[in-house]
Formats: structure tokens, C-alpha cells, sequence
């Protein structure tokens, strides 16, 4: 594993002087940028779709699902090839390119849902290509003590981002009334500017290139026990967990709040995730990365019985958006920390990506259920169905991991 050496500059925190590596920063504000673009888009998505274009829960369902879904048919590959040509930054950086290219495809779609489906499936095709090489490059950047404090860094600089997206994207909207193209043009100038940033700033780190390295060895990692347990209860916890995007909705749903300030529901989610990720991330570090991942599911629960139950107004956006932040700074890049030392180096993008992946195909899926349950059965009954069928696989992940 590589550790941050005395020519990098380096990012030394008050606390205990441990080190953040300058490469972990870079690539933060990389994300940073990006996540102010994608969220821009994110933010206002559901309202377009449902509210602007009138797609029912199903037709959201499947497109939020191929949002989220469409990224593991090339994460394996792309992680595969990274590591093959130990070029995590090239591949990361291929990845960010073709996520920008997608913003300005959102307006020539024209509210047809073919359109829109290909160009979110080349988003998230961009989205997967990078996710695993930088967040292998973020561990490869950190000693292995480190990595949770290193993730949480990471993940805040991140969530800043999200945090700025929904703001400029209401403003937008604000100005604009409907402007929805204005919001998808300068959301690419900002995907732009993080390509720039990570050419210009992150290092590549690297080893020999091995072209042993392939899809038969990625898959391979699964014969590590721990790696794989990790792997499986993190696609089993995703099969039952809400997307986002419903989560929103259903809060707008619920208390009909008005379409002009629906963007800004994330924003509570990303200020408690902004609040919670870097000392949740050292927590980890000390108590146990695992424990504090299946925390975090149990927050989520909380989450869902805020909506299922008789919570009301401003109590209910509290709530929930506490318990969804909260869930966040727990397992995002906690998961990811708590996975990189059950991965060879020479294949940690690999490992990362096979990960990622399990995680996406199981929200694909989720999203799919959830829309359709939605619409035979009505908002109630298939938020009740979510809520104990999330319940039941959380408190046996509790029970067969501490056992």
C-alpha cells in the first residue's frame, strides 16, 4: 500500500497530527466541483420528470434504477483495466469527461424518456468509470490507520458540493422559472472545471502494469471470506434500501410542498453528512468500520419510520433528513475504507469496482420494485412494504455480524 511520502505535500489536522496525503485533497476538490454539476441535475430531476413531464412512480422507478444501474456493467471492466494499466487517474479521468459531455445531451432529450434514459445511462457510465479508480487512488494515498479519516475527508469535501448543487440549481430556477436548460448548461461549465482540476492536481499512483490482471482475476477476489461477506451483505442491505430520489418525493408528497423548493430537500441530507463525515470517519478508524456501517442502516430505518408514521411537517423533514445524513456519513465512504485492506493493492480498483458494483445492481433493482409497488398499491402501502423488509434484513446483518 503506498503511504503518503515527505515530497508530498501534505494535509496535517490539528488533532493528533496524522496525516491526510495532498492526492486525498485534490481529489476532494475534484469532487467537490463535480458534485456541485451532478447534484445540480439530481436535485431538480424527480421535480422534471414526475411533476414536469407527469412520468408515473414506474416510469421514475426505471429511470432512476438505469440512473443508479447502468454503472455496473462498467465498473468491473473499467476497474479491471485500470489496474491492468495501473492508470487509475486516466481511467478516473475518462470517467469525469464523459459524465460532462452527458450534461449538455440533457438538452437535446426534449422530454422524450428514450432520450433522457441514454443520456442518464451515459452519465452514470462516466460516474462509473471514475468512482473506483479515485477512491482506490484515495487509498492508495493513505496509511492503512488512516483510511476512515481519509474517506471522510474525501466524502465531506464531496458533500460541499452537494451541498452547493441544489443551491445554485434553486437560484437558477428562481431566476429562470423553468429554466431547466439553463440549469444543465451550467452544470456542465462545472463538470468541466473538475476534469481541469484533476488533470491538473492529482497524482497518479501506481505500480508495474500487469496484463495478468483481467475479469477472471477481479471476480477472483471473491474467494477471500471476509471480502466476500462484505461484498454480499452490502448487495443484500441495497435490495431493500429507498432511493434518494423517492425518499424526496415522498416528503413532497406527504407534506405537498411547493415544486420551487423541492430542490432544496438535499440539502438538509448533504448538511448532515457535510456535519457527521470526517468524525464519523475517524470513529471508524478506532471502533470498527463494519459496526459503524450497520449503525448507519439502523439510522435509516429511522428514517423510514419517520415517513410511515404520524410525524408531520417541519418534525418530519427533521427526521428524516437527520437520519438520511447520518446513514450517509456512516457507510459511504466507510464501506469503501472498511473493504481497501481485504484488497491486494495491485488490484484495488478491481476490488472497489466489483464492490460498487454488487451496490448498484442491487439499487437498480430496488428502484425498479419500489416504483412499481408505488404504483399498484399506492405511496402508503409500498412505504410500509420498504420499511419491513428493510427492517428485517438490517436486524439480521446486526445479528449474524456480531455473532
Amino acid at each position: 500500500m503506498y503511504i503518503a511520502s515527505a515530497r508530498d505535500t501534505e494535509f496535517r489536522r490539528s488533532s493528533g497530527g496524522r496525516i491526510v496525503s495532498a492526492n486525498v485533497i485534490a481529489l476532494g476538490a475534484v469532487s467537490l466541483v463535480t458534485d456541485i454539476s451532478s447534484e445540480m441535475v439530481t436535485a431538480i430531476l424527480p421535480l422534471y420528470l414526475v411533476l414536469g413531464l407527469s412520468f408515473s412512480p414506474l416510469q421514475f422507478g426505471i429511470l432512476e434504477g438505469l440512473y443508479s444501474g447502468v454503472t455496473a456493467f462498467v465498473r468491473v471492466i473499467g476497474g479491471t483495466f485500470s489496474d491492468r494499466w495501473q492508470r487509475p487517474k486516466l481511467m478516473a479521468g475518462l470517467g469525469y469527461g464523459i459524465s460532462a459531455l452527458a450534461k449538455l445531451g440533457l438538452m437535446g432529450a426534449d422530454g422524450s424518456a428514450a432520450a433522457l434514459g441514454a443520456v442518464l445511462a451515459a452519465d452514470r457510465t462516466g460516474k462509473g468509470l471514475r468512482t473506483a479508480p479515485r477512491d482506490a487512488l484515495i487509498s492508495l494515498s493513505s496509511t492503512r490507520d488512516t483510511l476512515g479519516r481519509a474517506f471522510g475527508v474525501h466524502r465531506a469535501m464531496d458533500t460541499v458540493g452537494a451541498l452547493l448543487g441544489p443551491l445554485v440549481a434553486f437560484a437558477l430556477l428562481w431566476t429562470v422559472p423553468s429554466g431547466y436548460d439553463v440549469v444543465f448548461v451550467v452544470s456542465f461549465c462545472f463538470a468541466v472545471l473538475g476534469v481541469l482540476l484533476l488533470v491538473l492536481f492529482v497524482r497518479n499512483h501506481s505500480g508495474p502494469a500487469d496484463a495478468r490482471v483481467s475479469l477472471r482475476t477481479a471476480f477472483g477476489l471473491l474467494r477471500n471470506n471476509e471480502f466476500r461477506r462484505v461484498c454480499a451483505w452490502a448487495v443484500l442491505l441495497g435490495l431493500v434500501t429507498v432511493g434518494d430520489s423517492f425518499v424526496y418525493l415522498l416528503l413532497q408528497s406527504r407534506l405537498d410542498i411547493e415544486p420551487a423548493y423541492f430542490a432544496m430537500l438535499p440539502l438538509g441530507t448533504a448538511a448532515v453528512y457535510l456535519t457527521m463525515a470526517v468524525p464519523l470517519g475517524r470513529i471508524a478508524d478506532r471502533v470498527g468500520r463494519w459496526r459503524l456501517f450497520l449503525v448507519g442502516h439502523v439510522l435509516l430505518f429511522g428514517a423510514y419510520i419517520a415517513l410511515v408514521g404520524a410525524a408531520d411537517g417541519v418534525v418530519l423533514i427533521g427526521l428524516t433528513l437527520l437520519a438520511h445524513g447520518a446513514f450517509y456519513a456512516c457507510t459511504d465512504g466507510v464501506l469503501m475504507a472498511a473493504a481497501a485492506p481485504l484488497v491486494p493493492a495491485g488490484l484495488r480498483t478491481s476490488g472497489m469496482a466489483l464492490l460498487q458494483t454488487g451496490q448498484v445492481v442491487a439499487k437498480m433493482i430496488s428502484a425498479v420494485i419500489f416504483g412499481l409497488t408505488w404504483t399498484v398499491w399506492g405511496m402508503q402501502a409500498a412505504v410500509v412494504i420498504a420499511t419491513v423488509a428493510f427492517g428485517a434484513v438490517v436486524a439480521l446483518a446486526c445479528v449474524r455480524r456480531t455473532t
